[in-house]
C-alpha cells in the first residue's frame, strides 16, 4: 500500500475535533455508560460493554453474552472573525467537523466460577475535519481524517468473593488521510495517507463491598505508533533545490495516551443508584511532533521537522444516577466536566480544543430475560476557544499568522443491544 506523508500535515492527525473527548479520544464505547455521562463506568459493569473501562467487571456476568452498539457523533465547530496576517477581512467558517458513526462490540464467556474470557472491538480514537480548500489558514491543514480500530482479547479472574482482576491486550490499527493546501511558498496540495498496527495492554480491578456497593480501577497503556511514508507534492518541481527534500521516505511517531480511571457505584435502594467517575488521560506524553527523513534532514539535525506541542494531562469528572421505573424500564442521568488537552498559549487551528461540559440521559429496556436495549443522548457544550497563532511557540511570527474564535458543541446518540445465550 502506498503511503504519503508531508512535512507539516501529519500534525493534523492531532487536531482536536470537538466530536470527542479532550484531544482525539473517543470515550463513547458503551451506550449504557453514556446515559450516565460515563459516571461509574469503571465500577458499573451493568453489561459487558463496560469492560472497555474495566475488564475486571466481566466476572459479574454469567454464561455467554454479547453486546453490539453504535454511537452517532454529530459535532459542530465554527470559527468567527477569522483574520489573516495580511489584514484579510473578517470572515466566518461555518463548520469544520463532520458527523461519524463509532461502532463497538463485546463478547464474553464464563469458563467457570472464577474465570471469564472475552473479546472486544472498539474505535477509541478518531476525527474528521475539513476546511475550504483555499481558506486563509490552509497551510495549517485542510482535510483531516483519522480512524482507529482496536481488538482486545481479555480475561477476568475472581480472586475472592469480593475482589476481581482482569487484563487485556489491545491490538490497535490507526489510519490517517490528511492534506494541506500549502507548504512553503510554492508547494501546494500536499497529502498524507498512512496506517500502522501496534499493541498495548489493559489492566483492571474491582472490589465489591457488598451487593450494593463497589469500586473499580482501570488502566489502559500508551500505544506507540510509527507511521511510515514519503513526502509528495504535485508542485514539488517548482522549488528547485528542495526537490530532494520533498521526495524521500520519512516516518513519524504518533502515541495514543495512557489512561487511568477510578469509579464508584452504589445502589441506594430498589429504585435509585448513584455513581461517580474520575479519569486521568496522560496527554503530556505528546511533547513534540518529529518528522524523520531517510536522506534529506537539515544539516546537523536529526529531523526534517520538529514541532513543539506542549499538550497537558487532562482530568475528567462525572456524577450520575439511575432510576428503575418498573421491571422493564430504567432511566439514566449524568453530568461531566472534561478538561482540554491544550491551553490558550498552545492552541492552533489544528487544535481548537477547550474545556467542555457533558449533559447525558439514557434508557434501558429489558425486553425479556435474555434481550435488552440501551439508548443514550448527550449534549456537549465547549467553552469558546480563541486561536491566535502569533501567541504560540509553534507558529508565531510566520507570514501565515491568523486569529479566530471557535464555538464548539457535540450531540451524541448511542444505541446498543445485549443478549444472554
Amino acid at each position: 500500500m502506498k503511503k504519503i506523508l508531508t512535512l507539516t500535515a501529519l500534525g493534523t492527525v492531532l487536531m482536536a475535533s470537538e466530536a470527542m473527548a479532550a484531544g482525539f479520544h473517543l470515550r463513547e464505547q458503551s451506550a449504557a455508560a453514556q446515559g450516565n455521562a460515563f459516571a461509574g463506568a469503571t465500577a458499573g459493569a451493568e453489561n459487558i460493554s463496560y469492560a472497555y473501562y474495566n475488564v475486571a467487571g466481566l466476572t459479574r456476568h454469567k454464561g455467554t453474552q454479547a453486546n453490539a452498539g453504535v454511537t452517532y457523533i454529530a459535532p459542530r465547530s465554527t470559527a468567527s472573525g477569522v483574520q489573516g496576517a495580511g489584514g484579510d477581512e473578517n470572515i466566518d467558517i461555518d463548520n469544520i467537523v463532520h458527523a461519524a458513526w463509532a461502532p463497538n462490540g463485546t463478547f464474553s464467556h464464563q469458563v467457570d466460577d472464577k474465570l471469564t474470557v472475552g473479546i472486544a472491538l472498539n474505535v477509541p480514537f478518531g476525527m474528521i475535519t475539513k476546511y475550504d480548500q483555499r481558506w486563509v489558514g490552509s497551510d495549517h491543514g485542510n482535510t483531516s481524517k483519522v480512524i482507529s480500530a482496536t481488538t482486545t482479547p481479555m480475561a477476568a479472574y475472581k480472586l475472592t468473593d469480593k475482589l476481581s482482576v482482569g487484563a487485556g491486550l489491545p491490538i490497535q490499527y490507526v489510519k490517517a488521510k490528511l492534506s494541506n493546501s500549502a507548504m512553503y511558498r510554492y508547494v501546494k496540495d500536499v497529502a498524507l495517507q498512512g496506517d500502522t498496527v501496534d499493541v498495548g495492554y489493559q489492566l483492571g480491578a474491582m472490589y465489591e463491598f457488598n451487593e450494593d456497593a463497589r469500586i473499580g480501577v482501570g488502566y489502559r497503556s500508551e500505544i506507540n505508533h510509527k507511521l511510515k511514508g514519503e513526502i509528495e507534492s504535485q508542485d514539488a518541481s517548482l522549488v528547485g533545490g528542495m526537490s530532494g527534500l520533498l521526495n524521500q521516505d520519512i516516518s513519524a511517531k504518533l502515541d495514543t495516551p495512557a489512561m487511568f480511571s477510578v469509579g464508584g457505584y452504589y445502589q441506594l435502594n430498589e429504585k435509585w443508584a448513584l455513581m461517580a467517575e474520575y479519569q486521568r488521560v496522560f496527554w503530556s506524553s505528546f511533547e513534540s511532533l518529529d518528522i524523520v527523513g531517510d536522506t534529506q534532514n537539515a544539516p546537523g539535525k536529526p529531523y526534517i521537522s520538529s514541532t513543539k506541542e506542549n499538550w497537558r494531562d487532562t482530568n475528567f469528572y462525572a456524577i450520575g444516577a439511575s432510576y428503575q421505573i418498573d421491571h422493564q424500564w430504567k432511566a439514566r442521568f449524568g453530568i461531566a466536566y472534561d478538561q482540554a488537552a491544550v491551553t490558550v498559549s498552545d492552541r492552533t487551528p489544528r487544535i481548537p480544543d477547550s474545556d467542555r461540559i457533558w449533559f447525558s440521559g439514557g434508557l434501558n429496556y429489558q425486553y425479556n430475560e435474555n434481550l435488552s436495549f440501551d439508548l443514550a443522548y448527550t449534549y456537549i457544550k465547549a467553552k469558546k476557544a480563541t486561536v491566535n497563532t502569533a501567541w504560540t511557540e509553534n507558529t508565531g511570527g510566520t507570514s501565515s499568522d491568523f486569529s479566530a474564535e471557535y464555538s464548539n458543541s457535540v450531540k451524541l446518540f448511542g444505541l446498543s443491544l445485549n443478549y444472554k445465550f
